[in-house]
């Protein structure tokens, strides 16, 4: 039995320099990264890399997805190597762990879903995926105004200023609604595609505000500066609301077609993959990686820097699902 597995990073689209830029690569376990071509078609390879068989078989990797230091330091790895390959070419981000028991078992599955990854690599050239956040802070709302002598008991006064600062608090809700429809228009001018992500909570929402929008879209790189600058300007002139731009990413949350959909494209508005959420969905999913069927949980940006919440960009958003074949499995 092999002391290593075959792990996959991404389907990528053959261009100039992707072979040198895949070379220069660390990634998981510090192994080097290649690129592995199948038989059906040359332009779409697999970025790969040997990884400990005692870290990613089955079980142990059912155990280390518990591991919230371990994971994070997988997860930031697989992040560095889709954006690395990125930077250079058109890729498809593949779920955290994806790991096959050889490289004749990844080659396999690259054939086996070639065609569907070109059309898929067609469609995403040119694109990158943006975040954007849209927060409610109703503590930045003005304060009620201080109870007027106007005769009111102590508790009537009290009521009405609790009526007020409730006000207030609405006001900021109703603003925060207002962003997020001014994100949504400017995704209809700009965006290739949108995927709707659960809003985030607690440590993982990160600075003051409550996280009320939290979606990925996928924008053309020619139209880059005008869709940050009207979503920039989605919170203006409102009260207590902030919006958070960030990218631009590989495509994560448009790896894969949206649900439902029956094509490989999304349409601006439309709800595009959903990624999960926590690394208690990792080790759920474990049972799933390995070859046969992907990994755990697929991460978006945010992820490769929240350890809480394991993810690459929003942790490895929407990651395309690499399917090995019948036996394929690692052991």
């Amino acid at each position: 039995m092999s002391d290593s597995v075959v792990y996959a990073y991404a389907v990528v689209r053959a261009a100039d320099g992707v072979g040198a830029a895949a070379g220069a690569l660390a990634g998981v376990a510090g192994g080097p990264v290649r690129l592995t071509v199948g038989s059906r078609d040359p332009a779409v390879l697999l970025a790969v890399g040997d990884v400990p068989a005692a870290d990613f078989r089955e079980e142990a990797l059912r155990r280390r997805l518990e591991e919230l230091e371990w994971l994070e330091t997988v997860a930031r790895a697989h992040h560095a190597v889709v954006e690395a390959l990125a930077a250079v070419t058109t890729v498809l981000p593949l779920r955290l762990a994806t790991v096959y028991v050889d490289e004749a078992g990844a080659r396999a599955a690259l054939d086996e879903g070639a065609r569907a990854f070109a059309e898929r690599l067609s469609l995403l050239a040119g694109h990158r995926e943006w975040g954007v956040k849209v927060y409610a802070d109703p503590s930045t709302a003005p304060p009620p105004p201080a109870p007027a002598a106007d005769g009111l008991s102590p508790g009537r006064s009290y009521l009405r200023q609790r009526r007020e600062q409730r006000s207030g608090r609405e006001e900021v809700y109703r603003d925060a609604r207002t962003a997020a429809g001014r994100v949504e228009e400017a995704a209809l001018r700009y965006a290739a595609g949108r995927a709707r992500h659960r809003v985030q909570q607690g440590t993982l929402a990160g600075e003051a505000g409550e996280n009320v929008l939290n979606d990925a879209f996928l924008v053309a790189d020619d139209r880059t500066e005008a869709f940050r600058a009207d979503v920039a300007g989605a919170a203006r002139g409102l009260t207590g609301v902030r919006v958070e731009v960030t990218g631009p990413w590989a495509p994560y949350s448009f790896a894969v077609p949206a649900e439902g959909t029956g094509d490989a494209g999304d349409t601006p508005g439309t709800q595009g993959t959903q990624g999960t959420q926590g690394t208690q969905d990792d080790a759920e999913g474990a049972q799933g990686t390995q070859g046969a069927g992907g990994a755990g949980s697929a991460r978006g940006p945010d992820g490769a820097r929240d350890a809480a919440d394991a993810r690459g960009p929003e942790g490895a958003r929407g990651a395309a699902d690499v399917r090995g074949p019948a036996g394929g499995s690692a052991p």
